[in-house]
């Protein structure tokens, strides 16, 4: 029979209805029960164990040890670390344990704030960005306006030199507005892990057709080595697709002319500081590299090594924050290598499909 929280009912399948975890301890701080919702997020049943092999954050212990100490409901809000960081706010209220419902117990209930707090994030960061970005583009559009209101009236060559630039300045603007919806639907979803099957040899097959013009404008050409017959990944095909079209779009903006992209797949026993089993795509350049201390700053949002270059380019400085998140919802990781003078190398790794079904 389960322990009880002093009422007549022996079984706490009501526990099991709430969508979040829940946690009930004894006076002696162990795990007496899980939810549902809490055996799905923690993966293991550590009933009869003390609380610290579920959870070791501080403030948490704390509170519970206030609550067995007889000071009321706590309160209090965690960041906690599982595939990803999630944060809770976590309440602590007492409850009474026991056969006889007359020992001093506490029950925990995890709330994940993680979408709430992100908004709030996305929000702040959209105001900041979003402004310093679309400053210097909307201020040439209205100087132009001006000019061409005034002293370009009559000037045929200045009027279509400007409208060039005006148009550009506006495309610029379309760009960045883009990849800022796709980088906040990505941040939205990213708690959620994929669910289709993606066959990477199709999908970077496409993609590299798709760049081939654009690589022999700068007489570049890419190569592809991969193994037809590996594994699918469980993954998002469109989210995939701006990955590797990120990736190899860098590699011909930045490695240098006449050289070549080089694409690899490959299995791997391990996916770096995950130690499941993956699939390693490979995308490098020979360009002139970037420094090592620049390197892990490479996926933060608006970053560029080269402002002026990257802007010429029509980059957003967006596309590798866009790259970083997909593969933290895909539950991979992206590994850069980067030597001044010689080229970089961008590695996605991602899960592999252990049991991949009949196609």
């Amino acid at each position: 029979m389960s322990e009880t929280t002093g009422t007549e009912t022996p079984e706490l399948d009501i526990l099991d209805g709430v969508p979040d975890p829940v946690i009930l301890l004894d006076a002696a701080r162990k795990v007496i029960r899980l939810n549902q919702a809490a055996l799905r997020f923690f993966e293991i049943d550590f009933q009869g164990r003390d609380l610290t092999f579920l959870i070791r954050h501080p403030n948490v212990l704390a509170a519970v040890d206030a609550v067995l100490a007889g000071k009321g409901v706590q309160q209090d809000d965690v960041t906690i670390a599982r595939d990803v960081p999630r944060q809770f706010t976590v309440d602590v209220s007492p409850v009474r344990t026991g056969e006889n419902a007359n020992e001093q117990g506490a029950m925990l209930v995890m709330h994940d704030v993680t979408a709430e707090r992100n908004a709030e994030e996305m929000r702040a960061d959209f105001v900041a960005n979003v402004s310093h970005e679309l400053r210097s583009p909307l201020s040439s559009l209205v100087g132009f306006i001006e000019t061409l209101r005034g002293p370009a009236r009559d000037d045929p060559e200045a009027r279509t030199r400007f409208l060039g630039i005006m148009e550009s300045e506006a495309q610029r603007m379309t760009r960045l507005i883009g990849d800022l919806l796709s980088l906040s639907k990505v941040e939205a979803d990213k708690h959620i892990p994929p669910e289709d099957y993606v066959k990477l040899p199709d999908l970077l097959g496409s993609i590299a057709d798709s760049f081939s013009v654009r690589a022999a404008k700068r007489n570049m050409g890419i190569d592809l080595d991969i193994d037809l017959d590996l594994p699918a990944v469980i993954g998002e095909q469109d989210e995939l697709t701006i990955v590797f079209q990120n990736l190899i779009a860098n590699a011909i903006s930045y490695g240098r002319e006449g050289t070549r992209i080089r694409i690899s797949v490959k299995p791997v026993d391990r996916i770096p500081n995950a130690g499941d089993p993956g699939i390693a795509i490979c995308v490098a350049d020979s360009g002139d590299g970037v420094a090592p201390e620049q390197i892990p700053r490479l996926t933060e949002r608006f970053y560029r090594v080269d402002k002026g270059r990257s802007r010429s380019m029509g980059g957003t400085g967006l596309g590798l924050a866009i790259v970083k998140h997909i593969i933290s919802r895909h539950r991979g990781r992206l590994a850069i290598e980067s030597t001044v003078g010689e080229g970089s190398r961008f590695t996605v790794y991602l899960p592999r499909d252990q049991e991949p079904p009949h196609r």
